[in-house]
């Protein structure tokens, strides 16, 4: 059962943020997610928080400072995600600015695993670097950082995960989360660190001179990365707080400015999406899921080469690539949803409003390692509840992608689960609402009980309802192009929804394309709009109960107005 709440909005603070000069519309909405001023709206590249408030950011930059002054061989260490890629992406083009001998590697997923572990320390030091730079990972390498120590080799770790109860001995760590670091956004995504990082590095550069006329040298305009920053920061889901606002926001102006990168002008080619029109939604479902395919079905390598190369003809062939990556993604994701689903039939848990389980594991031994994330968040919101999906890896181990739902800390969840059953979990590590593990094949009923313990004891009985947050009404006289732009225009995401509507409407029309998709003719006062709702359950009545988004709908080149279709309510 889903129940549609309506946000509360303060009228005094609507009526302030309107005589602040925020257009009517927009000051309803953003009373509704908690701004009282039009300050806390100031997305100017002034209004970011200074790097000197970011806890080793300062050490981090001394450190590259020696190793670029001594010639001394970095070598970045990447994840193999947007976020990492984004991040590695944009140390690569910093640090050969600056004047660094820097390369990267990122290792395949399916051979390493995640993060700095010894073997990939090994397979690092087969190119003899000097310092390892680790970007939107290690945090949680203390056997890595050990190996790496041993071989001589130093270590600069930068990461936005949480740690665990031990930190790696590392030269030095930049992570926002870390216990005694009070910078204020510790949301920052693991591109937004590094970010950090190269700021505080150009000033401790340019303290020592390297940037005055006698060097020859020019100093680097670190803003035009922020394009990378914006897309790592939305596509890694992290909450969208002022500091990730102006980073997005600031990285979406140079997008639709025609200042991108060659290769994320590529993949927006591809993807069907002019610069000048892309938003922050954009971000998350067009640009990232492609680059993330490399990532999950291939290597990471090609989705970090289209963002560096500079060349416009080699971005669009790798951009094709991605695309081609994305659809095999697709395609696989299908067939292992569909399972996934018989699977939650099989256990009588697909009645979406009371499942006999508080957290799902799910198990088969054909999926594909790449797709489990994917398959674990589609069967979340279809059951309401925490899910993991495993698929089988080597050596009889298993290893599960999660998500989860208001309420339930997945990686605290796993701390836990692995602190009740000692040895059970392997390896493990995440958010609050995304998190990977891996354990013995042979354990995987036991971790699929304990993990609906676990989940049946953090989950308040409140959770276990999905509740749609709304912003009320739109009156049909804002269902124009106009408003619609004007909402697409601003920066939306994780913990900073975009604006969702609900209303009451007669159904004029309605008919099923693809088999799976519901277009229907909507009316109320008089006025008809078209909607659309992907991936229908339930055909709606004469009446219904919408909640929806304003989108435009460009077909053939005309643009139109239409609602999308969140839920329907008979």
């Amino acid at each position: 059962m889903t129940h549609l709440v309506g946000r509360t909005v303060s009228p005094r603070v609507q009526w302030a943020l309107e005589q602040q000069g925020v257009h009517p519309l927009l000051a309803r909405i953003y009373a509704g997610r908690g701004i009282t001023t039009r300050s806390e709206l100031d997305y100017q590249f002034t209004s970011l928080l200074p790097p000197t408030r970011l806890r080793g950011a300062g050490e981090a930059a001394v450190l590259l400072a020696e190793a670029i002054e001594r010639r001394a061989r970095i070598l970045i260490v990447a994840d193999y995600d947007c976020d990492g890629a984004t991040a590695c992406a944009l140390a690569l083009r910093a640090l050969r600015a600056f004047g660094a001998q820097v390369d990267y590697l990122v290792p395949n997923r399916f051979a390493y695993g995640y993060g700095l572990s010894p073997e990939v320390v090994d397979l690092a030091a087969q190119r003899r670097p000097d310092l390892l730079l680790t970007v939107d990972n290690g945090i949680s390498a203390v056997a890595g950082v050990e190996r790496a120590r041993a071989l001589g080799i130093r270590t600069l770790i930068t990461d936005h995960h949480l740690p665990g109860d031990e930190l790696p001995a590392a030269d030095c760590i930049v992570n926002p989360n870390l216990a005694d670091c009070d910078f204020p956004s510790k949301s920052l995504a693991g591109v937004g660190v590094v970010f950090y990082v190269m700021l505080a590095l150009r000033a401790e550069l340019r303290a020592r001179g390297c940037f005055s006329p006698a060097t020859g040298r020019a100093e680097p305009r670190l803003a035009d990365l922020l394009d990378l920053v914006a897309l790592g920061t939305v596509a890694d889901v992290v909450r969208l707080d002022h500091n990730n606002r102006v980073l997005v926001s600031q990285g979406l102006q140079r997008i639709r400015q025609g200042r991108a990168s060659s290769g994320l002008r590529a993949i927006l080619h591809v993807a069907g999406r002019a610069p000048e029109q892309v938003s922050s939604v954009d971000l998350g479902f067009l640009v990232g899921p492609r680059l993330n395919a490399a990532g999950r079905l291939a290597d990471m390598s090609l989705g970090i080469e289209c963002l560096i190369t500079d060349d416009d003809a080699r971005a669009l062939n790798i951009a094709q690539q991605l695309d081609a990556l994305n659809r095999e993604r697709r395609a696989i994701e299908a067939g292992m949803q569909e399972q996934a689903l018989s699977l939650l039939d099989a256990a009588a848990l697909a009645d979406a409003a009371a499942p006999s389980a508080a957290g799902v594991a799910l198990f088969d031994a054909d999926w594909h390692q790449g797709v489990i994330g994917i398959v674990a968040a589609r069967v979340k919101e279809r059951i309401h509840r925490p899910v993991f999906a495993f698929a089988r890896g080597e050596n009889g181990e298993i290893k599960g992608s999660g998500r989860s739902i208001g309420g339930v800390h997945l990686r605290d969840a796993l701390d836990l689960l692995g602190k009740r059953a000692p040895g059970l979990l392997l390896r493990f590590g995440g958010h609050a609402m995304a998190a990977g593990v891996t354990l013995r094949e042979a354990d995987f009923a036991r971790f699929r009980d304990l993990f609906a313990e676990v989940a049946d004891e953090l989950l308040a009985p409140a959770d276990r309802t999905r509740t749609l947050h709304t912003d009320g009404c739109l009156e049909p006289a804002y269902w124009s192009l106009a408003t619609a732009r004007l909402l697409a225009a601003e920066v939306w995401g994780q913990g900073f929804p975009q604006p969702l509507f609900a209303d009451d409407f007669a159904v004029d029309s309605q008919r099923i394309l693809k088999d799976k998709h519901l277009k229907l003719r909507l009316r109320r006062d008089g006025q008809t709009i078209d909607a659309i709702q992907f991936n229908f359950t339930q055909a709606p009545g004469a009446t219904v109960r919408a909640a929806y988004r304003l989108a435009i709908n460009d077909f053939s080149g005309v643009q139109s107005t239409q609602l999308m279709i969140e839920h329907l309510a008979t």
